[in-house]
């Protein structure tokens, strides 16, 4: 028998107060002030779209209050609308208000300080080019040595990894629910594929870990029966190889054993109540050219999905011998996802979060211009990942050389989370990111799969009016010299004269090594296409 949750005591305590006042009739406001609060719990609990009320009846009410008077609060005692810990309250403010579809206009001009370093805009243009959509895609696949090939159009902006088991059934529901009815992917995290990632048919990359899930043998090695039996359904789209992730890059994982649920279990090929564990490295390959020859395995075990790679850039020349084996068996994936070290949804030890990784910016550059320099990028397509909320987010990327953006904690903002940073306490307190099953119930599926497709829509529109501003048609027209950087009050450069942008086959040519940054003209030559490590 379970106890009655404490979150439900002040409901409790309010009822019963309400009750005893009837038989006392020397205070006569009491019984109709506990009669109202009373209601209102009732309400609280039956109503569908506030999470925070159907788990916290009455008390919920008290947070909103601050809520609603902490702009002044925060301005003369605390923080500023634009501190990012880690997202400003500006950040999600934009998202909440696209996903209910509230105007995310803001008077007065920008909170921003445009003198700062670091600041960033894009140049607008006298002459704005006519945007009559905002629906921009780009095609993943048709690779020219697969002849089965089934290309994907995919959007611009995709939901990114979070696995079923770090989020909840109905976050899972919900989010692929407004994938489907807003046209754009949703990657399954290394999780696999759970039954309420099939409910409502909407399209997935699955994504494979060093675990294997969903196509793992007993002792954990790959299965690749059950690879085929997971990828060969339709609602299958892409099929990604996770290397490393953002939030903790060269560490594994482990899900404790009493977390391992009979769904979990089942959906991850593992045994109830034992722990799942991620290995930090994978154990089909140990090379980039075994690496590469497995995306080529999975490709063609797949019946031609498009199929390629998600890392975070550690050692340089690792992603180095990774590209030099493209280039010595032919075998290029069909895309590269970039995972800045700013990510993500999943806890991390502090010191990985903090202090591991390349962020996002730098790795995307330095994918991009490898791929350029090896003469590969018009094979490849890259998609980036990391603290992506805004339309200017994706436009800044997009400039910087990725094709595709995906998002992570902004569709988390979507569904209602509030960003307690709880997600590792199973104590989320909108249903978002835990398993307990009274908690996930605040979360109302067809309320969010409504916020998640307007929250994508909207990002869309004003990244339509962002590129038109610019006189530009589509997104992937967006180049580094579009985006400009402030780097001191009286200084500011052009993207593509801040960072290194390399030409078509320069890596391919020795003596152009000395001209080139020092990161390829130290690290190329020591890559190795047969081992991760670097040649000494």
């Amino acid at each position: 028998m379970h106890l009655v949750p404490f979150r439900y005591l002040t409901f409790i305590a309010t009822a019963a107060i309400f009750v005893l006042s009837l038989f006392y009739h020397d205070h006569y406001w009491l019984p109709v002030l506990a009669g109202a609060l009373t209601l209102l719990g009732i309400s609280d609990l039956l109503q569908t779209k506030r999470a925070l009320r159907r788990n916290y009846p009455i008390l919920a009410h008290f947070r909103f209050f601050f809520e609603s008077i902490r702009p002044e609060i925060r301005q003369y005692f605390l923080e500023s609308d634009t501190e990012a810990t880690p997202f400003s309250r500006s950040q999600r403010s934009i998202v909440y208000q696209r996903a209910k579809e509230q105007t995310d206009k803001r008077p007065f001009g920008t909170q921003l300080d445009v003198y700062e370093a670091g600041y960033e805009w894009i140049n607008h243009s006298i002459a704005p080019a006519k945007v009559t959509g905002h629906d921009f895609r780009i095609e993943i696949g048709n690779h020219p040595d697969c002849p089965r090939e089934k290309p994907y159009s995919a959007s611009v902006f995709n939901i990114s990894a979070m696995s079923f088991g770090a989020l909840s059934a109905n976050a899972i529901l919900a989010l692929n629910g407004g994938a489907r009815s807003g046209g754009f992917m949703h990657d399954t995290g290394e999780g696999s594929i759970s039954p309420y990632h099939r409910e409502n048919g909407g399209d997935l990359v699955w994504e494979i870990g060093s675990g294997y899930f969903g196509c793992r043998n007993q002792d954990g090695t790959f299965s690749e029966e059950r690879f085929i039996a997971n990828a060969s359904s339709e609602q299958v789209k892409m099929i990604e190889l996770k290397m490393s992730q953002g939030a903790k890059p060269g560490h594994g994982g482990v899900l404790p054993g009493p977390k391992v649920t009979i769904e979990i279990a089942t959906t991850r090929g593992v045994m109830v109540g034992e722990d799942c564990v991620s290995p930090a490295a994978h154990s089909a390959f140990s090379t980039p050219l075994e690496m590469l020859h497995f995306i080529e395995r999975l490709r063609t075990l797949s019946g031609g999905k498009p199929t390629g790679f998600k890392l975070a850039i550690g050692h340089p020349w690792e992603f180095f011998g990774i590209v030099k084996a493209m280039l010595e068996t032919g075998i290029t994936p069909d895309f590269i996802v970039v995972d800045g070290s700013e990510g993500g949804t999943g806890a991390a030890p502090v010191e990985f979060t903090d202090h591991v990784g390349t962020p996002l910016q730098e790795a995307l550059v330095l994918v991009h211009n490898t791929l350029v320099g090896a003469n590969l990028r018009d094979k490849i397509k890259i998609g980036c990942s990391g603290k992506i909320i805004t339309a200017f987010d994706i436009a800044r990327l997009l400039a910087l050389g990725a094709d595709w953006c995906n998002s992570a904690r902004g569709f988390m903002f979507a569904l209602g989370c509030i960003q307690s940073q709880s997600c590792h306490t199973d104590r989320c307190p909108t249903g978002v990111a835990t398993q307990d099953p009274q908690r996930q119930r605040a979360l109302v599926v067809d309320d969010k799969i409504a916020r998640v497709a307007h929250f994508h829509q909207n990002t869309m529109k004003a990244l339509a009016e962002l590129i038109a501003a610019a006189g530009l048609e589509h997104p992937q027209e967006l180049r580094p010299h579009h985006l400009v950087r402030r780097i001191s009050p009286n200084q500011v450069k052009l993207a593509s004269a801040l960072l290194p942008f390399l030409e078509a086959g320069q890596l391919l040519d020795p003596s152009q090594l000395p001209q080139l940054p020092p990161v390829f003209g130290l690290y190329w030559p020591k890559a190795q296409a047969a081992s991760f490590k670097r040649l000494d």
